[in-house]
């Protein structure tokens, strides 16, 4: 359940002041600059439920990063150790455009308000309600999902991504 559909969040983790807001984990793998890397980690998945929702990959002359989000973090976090493919977590902030005109401008604006920056950011595969949303890497995830849903965008929790 979302943040701002009226219901409980997966995540059991209230603030200092009193709120419980979402966030989707990241699995940063790193993987050796060569060919067959990301279709190596990609069929590591493959016969279970867990399913990748979203990616991206960063580049170097050495190495890369495949950040995924995972529809299922938990199992998604066995496999990858069970496949020894090195990785890091951290959470972010996963949110929807909503029906009405916002747009990512609009997204922007919010968290410029609120004197958040966004380290990066990238479209999720999985639209759970049919609408587009996107990942952020950012300072501040308790105040930048306050910022977000108070301008009238639904924070996305892991929940969201597991059906």
């Amino acid at each position: 359940m979302s943040l701002g559909e009226g219901g409980e969040s997966e995540i059991d983790v209230e603030t200092i002041h009193g709120r419980n807001w979402p966030s989707v984990t990241q699995f940063s793998v790193f993987l050796e600059n060569r060919v067959g890397q990301v279709l190596e980690v990609v069929r590591s998945f493959h016969g279970s439920k867990v399913k990748i929702v979203g990616l991206t990959i960063s580049d170097s002359a050495d190495c890369s990063i495949l950040r995924l989000i995972l529809s299922h973090p938990e199992q998604g976090r066995e496999i990858l150790s069970l496949n020894k493919h090195p990785f890091a977590e951290n959470e972010l902030v996963a949110a929807e455009l909503p029906s009405s005109s916002a747009s990512l401008a609009d997204m922007c604006l919010a968290l410029l308000r609120a004197e958040i920056n966004i380290h990066y950011a990238y479209p999720l595969i999985h639209q759970p309600h049919g609408r587009p949303a996107v990942a952020m890497h950012i300072d501040n995830n308790e105040q930048a999902s306050r910022s977000l849903h108070e301008m009238g965008f639904e924070i996305l929790c892991e929940a969201d991504l597991s059906n």
